[in-house]
């Protein structure tokens, strides 16, 4: 009895000490459209850090494996270390559906069985609830998704109509049988990473880059070692993704494709260029 005490207290213990270092970053439990199937955690921003005259960037986190609020410490690292202090992120919660749920984020072409709503849904539900409650940047909308976690985010932006400026896919299968339609691609950009040692052939990875860019897409394909799992400097990894796609937007064709609405745009003309202010580490 005194062991199992033991052993619990020590889970415990581990638990606690893995979410000390982001006990700092502010986050919220948020229903989009009020529905409690559509679960997420609003991380950010800092109360004392400096309003972005533009708007918030945002980030969308679609997390692999079983998708679960498990991945809260890691997602509130991100925040923390991977990005500038102008970014919000909304880690998504994958909903449970049946007892032997089969596939993670149920999309429109590769739907599960008794899901209620696509993935591709909930991250626009998520993306508008966002802005009800925060200025959002409408250049700088993007998602991530990792592992299971990467094809809903693949299929989310290359919807004909989507919020979505910009993708982050990492060490996931690309199948375009379970796509929209690539020619939707065209003014969006995709920052695909994935291992050469990664069981998910790098095939698909390449496949992914050829095929979004020949649509009209910008598409990087950037390689890591070890296989799959995010490896090494884990945040500088996904610090770099994150800074090219804010470099596509940046681009004069990107930039057309994701024009803010009209009363945004006239907020935003003759406003000068400000640089992203990095919070201390």
């Amino acid at each position: 009895m005194r062991c199992r005490i033991g052993l619990a207290a020590i889970g415990l213990w581990c638990a606690l000490w893995a979410q000390e270092d982001v006990a700092d970053v502010p986050a919220q439990t948020l229903y989009a459209e009020d529905d409690k199937r559509k679960m997420y955690f609003l991380i950010g921003p800092y109360p004392d850090a400096p309003k972005p005259k533009e708007g918030y960037r945002l980030l969308l986190i679609l997390p692999g494996g079983d998708g679960s609020a498990d991945f809260h410490p890691f997602c509130k690292r991100i925040y923390k270390f991977a990005l500038d202090s102008n970014y919000l992120v909304a880690q998504l919660v994958a909903p449970k559906w049946s007892e032997d749920q089969q596939i993670v984020w149920p999309t429109q072409k590769n739907p599960g069985a008794g899901a209620q709503f696509t993935t591709e849904q909930f991250i626009e539900a998520v993306i508008a609830d966002v802005k009800k409650r925060h200025p959002i940047d409408a250049r700088y909308v993007f998602a991530l998704g990792w592992s299971s976690g990467g094809p809903p985010v693949y299929s989310a932006a290359l919807q004909k109509d989507t919020a979505l400026r910009g993708a982050f896919i990492a060490m996931s299968v690309y199948k375009p049988e379970l796509l929209p339609d690539r020619a939707n691609a065209r003014g969006r950009a995709f920052y695909i990473l994935h291992s050469p040692d990664d069981f998910i052939p790098i095939r698909m990875a390449e496949q992914a880059e050829e095929e979004l860019g020949r649509h009209g897409a910008r598409a990087k394909l950037e390689t890591y070692e070890g296989g799959h799992g995010w490896r090494g400097d884990v945040y500088g990894t996904i610090q770099a993704g994150i800074r090219w796609l804010e470099q596509q937007m940046q681009k004069p064709a990107l930039q057309k494709a994701g024009q803010a609405t009209k009363q945004q745009a006239k907020k935003q003309k003759g406003a000068k260029p400000q640089p992203a202010k990095r919070k201390k580490r």
